[in-house]
């Protein structure tokens, strides 16, 4: 359920770009009296899709605080950026600057990672430490990978969003950036798994022995 969550204003950025893409007319229509006309048909379900994102964002974070609940950095994050490179997408009818939103947000994770690298503090076992017991040198390699692919993958959205149509990006946003990220996360698993204390190992895999 929290991954649904997580990934709402992804699933219906994507979902409203398919939609505006078939009713070009109404896709049109909304753009032209939400943004005061002037739009190139080619970019309005580029500006349909970034529109819903934002208000997608704005609803997510909304949702979190009205239960009472803190809001995780990664949702004020993805709620910051999105509103800003998607306002200047809308503003200047320019889908490249929202095509450098999932860039930004993966530099920025690199960023704070890098930084955490540099004062001697893993963010990385202060966010998973509770669910698994590692060696510190395991927690480091682990930072350290994940600095590597947010900065990769940044790389990689700016590649493909320069070199291909927009739907292209549009679909490798969805299925490309969460494909190579969910496939990352089962690699550093695996490692993880390798590198756990065999007590541990032992101690998940032991039955609860039946006292009746």
């Amino acid at each position: 359920m929290k991954l649904l969550f997580d990934l709402f204003p992804v699933v219906l950025f994507f979902l409203t770009f398919k939609v505006a893409q078939i009713k070009i007319d109404t896709a049109m229509s909304v753009t032209n009296a939400l943004l005061g006309g002037g739009i190139d048909p080619a970019q309005a379900p580029v500006l349909c899709a970034t529109t819903i994102a934002i208000a997608a964002s704005v609803i997510q974070v909304a949702t979190v605080l009205l239960r009472g609940r803190r809001v995780e950095m990664m949702l004020w994050l993805s709620l910051g950026i999105v509103t800003i490179f998607g306002g200047l997408t809308l503003w200047l009818h320019n889908p490249l600057f929202i095509k450098w939103k999932p860039t930004i947000l993966y530099w920025v994770f690199a960023a704070i990672l890098t930084f955490g690298s540099l004062t001697r503090r893993n963010f990385m076992e202060k966010i998973m430490g509770r669910q698994i017991e590692l060696p510190g040198n395991v927690w480091e390699t682990l930072q350290r990978a994940w600095i590597g692919f947010f900065a990769v993958v940044g790389v990689i959205n700016l590649l493909v969003a320069y070199s291909f149509s927009t739907e292209t990006w549009v679909n490798f946003k969805l299925f490309g950036l969460l494909g190579l990220t969910f496939g990352f996360a089962l690699i550093m698993g695996i490692y993880m798994a390798k590198h756990a204390p065999e007590e541990a190992a032992q101690g998940a895999k032991k039955p609860v022995q039946d006292n009746n």
